[in-house]
């Protein structure tokens, strides 16, 4: 098994395991924009004591930064905070498992967004299993719960928040691999800790701004919320370096391709420790949608 692809599976591990933790305090105690800055307030710190630990470690001078990195960074960064905030508002709509595999529409859509930012195409083949993990989507989008016309089920608030995180997390992840591509060393490890650390410090400062403006109080409620939101920081940083590792050495239609594993250990989690079922009708979705991301590792 390549690097790569053992990395991306733990980058999906870590993923599962922090999205599980943020689900809860964002119903017991934070809003979606809290829940989301939980992750960056206790993960930043982290990283930035392990970059120049790493520097050391390795006896590498920090390299310099272009314009172009920032400008990659820095819109990968406000993508990446508007995704998670939709995801955590899709948890108080849908169940675990599915709110997972929404966010994970990202994968069928991330071909699309390389093509445009960094000009990685998309071959016949794969645009067949992008339709094919649509077809998932409209599946597990489908809410018969709400009275009316196919056209109002199908097109309601989960849905709209799901297909939206997958475009935001698709522009994040191209975004960061151009990014790290812009960093000139070929140790895989130090540009993924450098764009890391950029890019969590960023979103720290941001997102803690945004909040003591727009939400007085969720900042002393997250820092309140300190014994369960640091392993949200833990897992948040363990799983970002695994991503922003594997972006580095692959293309990133590549890596969410390989990450949608987190389907299988998101469907753990929702049966385990949060005692949902998912229905015949999302399980079919889920089926389609792993079936077109296997379709996509072949094919892209």
């Amino acid at each position: 098994m390549e690097t790569w692809v053992g990395i991306t599976f733990c980058a999906a591990a870590f993923q599962t395991v922090r999205f599980m933790l943020q689900k809860q305090l964002s119903t017991v105690a934070l809003s979606a924009a809290g829940a989301t800055f939980a992750r960056f307030v206790f993960s930043a710190p982290l990283v930035l004591v392990l970059l120049p630990v790493y520097l050391w470690a390795t006896s590498h001078a920090m390299p310099g930064l272009s314009g172009a990195f920032w400008a990659y960074a820095m819109i990968g960064g406000l993508a990446q905070i508007l995704a998670t905030v939709c995801v955590v508002l899709l948890f108080k709509r849908r169940n675990f498992a599915v709110g997972i595999t929404f966010k994970k529409t990202e994968v069928v859509q991330t071909a699309l967004v390389g093509l445009v930012v960094l000009g990685e195409g998309v071959s016949p083949g794969a645009l067949i299993a992008i339709l094919l993990g649509l077809g998932g989507v409209l599946l597990l989008s489908d809410m018969p719960e709400i009275d009316g016309n196919w056209r109002r089920r199908v097109m309601n608030p989960a849905a709209g928040l799901g297909l939206l995180s997958g475009i935001l997390f698709a522009v994040s992840g191209v975004t960061y691999r151009g990014a790290s591509l812009e960093i000139a060393s070929d140790d895989p490890g130090l540009r993924a800790l450098v764009t890391l650390a950029a890019v969590a410090t960023a979103q720290m400062l941001a997102l803690g701004a945004w909040l003591l403006w727009r939400e007085p109080g969720q900042v002393g409620h997250v820092l309140a919320a300190h014994r369960g939101a640091k392993w949200i920081g833990l897992t948040s940083m363990a799983g970002s370096l695994c991503w922003f590792t594997a972006f580095t050495m692959q293309n990133a239609a590549y890596v969410n391709a390989v990450g949608q594993v987190e389907l299988i250990f998101s469907l753990f989690a929702s049966v385990l420790f949060f005692g949902e079922r998912p229905t015949l009708k999302e399980l079919g979705g889920i089926a389609l949608l792993t079936i077109s991301v296997l379709a996509l590792i072949l094919l892209v």
